[in-house]
């Protein structure tokens, strides 16, 4: 069982935790574990083809990760793996792609807008203007194609705004803007492939900072996990179902993390699909399964029961 980790992508540092924890876990287990930290993509093919997996835990995210390419690698090397397939990490990873892919599955969504850096640098004011025309302050602009929250920023003001685009831009070659949505946030774990999928309890998350941002997900203490969220049951059962309609609308595969944020009065609206959820110490994947009676070892045993199903 070889545990892909590291990686090059913004969040190398996140999965470094996870990837070790991973090992560590499988191994007392009684996995026989190669621990294979990815640096660059020659370096990971070649100890690839020297170890031979016979079954690979992908423990990455964002960019050539949790995107699709590395799963793209080891089909072409006939490796079996954790996780979604191709097409499914792809489309997740494109947040206004897959939010297409949500709403046409009967999920709510948040209104969006796709700007180019093209269009910001051939006409900015053009660009902010029509921004404001459409969405109410505050406004959230984030890089289209990443996760943990990088580059985000929640626009208070025009100038915000601004500096907002002006960090996108850093990240991807597409930037999301969206309406701003107030609300409990939480986020819905779920496990399963096919007709056999299961949603976990539904987790609160509340940040120490003023909104969820990277500190909150991964710094000790930089949020709390309150399980069972304080939602109203009709809404609890909402996000439960919609996870899972998140999850087969864009075929993933063995597991996912689902994340929404509830306005008050209203019903969830979808954020985002994580398929390759974070598994430090602090992260939500692993507390949705102790809620359950699974502990970290045996949540990821079962993980990978569930993933060799579909290679039978």
């Amino acid at each position: 069982m070889a545990v892909i980790y590291g990686g090059i992508s913004n969040e190398r540092e996140v999965s470094l935790k996870s990837g070790l924890g991973v090992c560590k876990a499988l191994t007392e287990k009684g996995y026989n574990v190669i621990a294979l930290e990815y640096d660059n993509h020659q370096q990971l093919i070649k100890q690839l083809l020297a170890d031979k997996p016979d079954f690979a835990y992908i423990a990455l995210h964002g960019r050539y990760g949790e995107d699709g390419r590395v799963q793209s690698l080891l089909e072409l090397l006939n490796i079996p793996y954790v996780g979604s397939g191709v097409l499914a990490s792809s489309l997740a990873m494109n947040k206004s792609l897959s939010k297409k892919h949500f709403a046409l599955a009967g999920i709510k969504v948040a209104k969006e807008l796709i700007v180019k850096p093209d269009e910001i640098n051939l006409n900015r004011e053009l660009i902010i203007n029509k921004i404001i025309n459409i969405f109410s302050f505050p406004i959230v602009i984030k890089p289209n194609q990443e996760g943990s929250t990088i580059g985000l920023t929640i626009a208070y003001d025009k100038q915000q705004l601004l500096e907002g685009l002006n960090t996108a831009v850093n990240f991807d070659s597409e930037i999301l803007v969206e309406e701003y949505i107030k609300g409990v946030e939480i986020t819905v774990a779920v496990l399963g492939t096919g007709d056999d999928i299961q949603a976990l309890p539904v987790i609160e998350i509340v940040p120490k900072n003023s909104h969820y941002d990277y500190e909150s997900k991964y710094a000790p203490g930089g949020s709390e996990h309150i399980i069972p969220a304080r939602i109203s049951k009709e809404n609890t059962i909402i996000a439960q179902d919609w996870a899972i309609k998140a999850h087969k609308a864009l075929g993933c595969e063995t597991y996912s993390r689902v994340d929404f944020i509830v306005p008050e009065g209203q019903q969830p609206v979808i954020l985002e699909i994580n398929t390759l959820p974070g598994m430090t110490p602090t992260s939500l994947f692993p507390d949705a399964a102790k809620s359950i009676g699974l502990e970290y070892p045996d949540m990821l045993d079962r993980i990978i029961k569930i993933a060799k199903k579909k290679y039978k």
